[in-house]
């Protein structure tokens, strides 16, 4: 599904990300941990194709990102604020995305009915703009918009950061039906090593940019996790 090779990003001479070889394949989650700086987020902005790569490339099913923009139409995302419009209110973004996706307003009705609980009546019907909600409530309407469209490939960036614990308990139950449900493959990075334990069945740890360990997940990785960054 998603298939690395040489891939590296510098910046001012300095090597931010140099993964030489990595493949994530269909239907499976993948969970990348490291410290700030380790390159978790260039890593993603890679392979979303947001920055270039120095040399290397990050090919999804079997096209390189660079080359292509069919990867846009089974592929949802959310790194940060910055990809929200502030100026609209949800409904408005969520309409806007809606009439990009083709979705009609059963769709539309449909994606609210089955994020209810997540929103938990906090986002909808409010009448406040996209820039007047709390940080976590922006961050449920990110993640809610990168899977509006039902993607085939997830890329999700600290999606537990801001939430509170009622969210996040709802965060992982929501991933986890998705990967029952459906083949979807699932990138996230974060740094609550319990949650992306209990969401992923593979983690890689980076550090100055490498992968440095590539684990499956079980019983035992949590403590193994633990133990590294303790150190």
């Amino acid at each position: 599904m998603i298939e690395v090779k040489d891939l590296t990003k510098d910046y001012s001479g300095t090597i931010v990300l140099n993964i030489q070889e990595l493949s994530i394949k269909e239907g499976e989650s993948f969970g990348l941990v490291g410290n700030n700086g380790a390159g978790k987020t260039t890593f993603f902005r890679l392979i979303l194709d947001l920055i270039r790569a120095n040399s290397g490339f990050v090919k999804s099913k079997n096209v390189d990102v660079k080359q292509s923009n069919d990867w846009k139409y089974y592929t949802g995302s959310y790194l940060d604020q910055r990809f929200l419009i502030d100026f609209l209110t949800p409904e408005e973004y969520f309409d806007f995305l809606g009439g990009v996706h083709g979705l009609s307003k059963g769709d539309l009705d449909k994606f609210y009915s089955e994020f209810e609980e997540f929103f938990n009546d906090e986002i909808l019907g409010k009448k406040k703009y996209v820039r007047d909600l709390s940080q976590g409530n922006k961050q449920k309407v990110g993640i809610a918009a990168a899977l509006m469209a039902k993607p085939e490939i997830l890329v999700l960036d600290e999606p537990f950061n801001g939430l509170d614990p009622s969210t996040q308990i709802r965060l992982i139950n929501l991933l986890n039906e998705l990967k029952k449900e459906t083949r979807i493959t699932m990138l996230i990075s974060s740094h609550d090593l319990k949650h992306i334990t209990e969401v992923c069945n593979r983690i890689a740890i980076l550090e100055e940019g490498k992968i440095i360990h590539d684990l499956k997940t079980s019983v035992d990785t949590l403590k193994e996790l633990e133990s590294y960054f303790a150190v």
